[in-house]
């Protein structure tokens, strides 16, 4: 009696807007460190498109963005690890990039606050305090985001409670 075949290449797949939107267009497969990679991407990007925005209007922007990056994150993130079978895979992005975008609410534009912002996000997503490592419990892609969304929002206490003290970030 042989093995039992393997059913992987024949088994569910993601729809391409999941896989799209999870993977952060692709972001997610690149190596090492494919979260880094889409938070880095990520500060870029909102870097560019911050200069396009009128200053009254960027921290709302910031805000609009983050919110729809998570609203459109967490459905496709549940896809994509349904797919894969996986409850957190490591190519599924979305979750820094929305995570990323919290971090940069209401930063000023220079390269300092833009790499504090990555720095801090990066360590809270990695280091997960309590209570970011409790929102991994929840649910599919709302687990996969919203712990992000926690470790974005350590991150922006940091950065503003160090552009208030004067520190050389800006």
């Amino acid at each position: 009696m042989g093995a039992p075949p393997v059913a992987a290449a024949s088994g569910p797949h993601a729809p391409l807007w999941a896989t799209a939107v999870a993977t952060f267009l692709g972001i997610g497969r690149l190596k090492p460190g494919p979260g880094t990679w889409a938070s880095a991407v990520t500060v870029l990007l909102w870097a560019l498109a911050s200069w396009q925005i009128p200053i009254a209007a960027r921290t709302a922007s910031t805000i609009a963005a983050a919110i729809v990056i998570t609203l459109a994150g967490i459905p496709a993130a549940t896809r994509v690890a349904r797919a894969c079978g996986l409850k957190d895979p490591q190519f599924v992005v979305i979750d820094e990039v929305a995570g990323q975008l919290v971090a940069l609410i209401a930063v000023p534009l220079g390269w300092k606050t833009f790499l504090a912002s990555l720095i801090l996000f990066r360590t809270f997503d990695i280091l997960k305090p309590p209570p970011v490592r409790q929102l991994e419990h929840l649910p599919e892609g709302s687990g996969i985001v919203l712990d992000d969304v926690g470790a974005g929002l350590y991150a922006l206490l940091c950065m503003h409670l160090a552009m208030h003290f004067g520190l050389p970030i800006h």
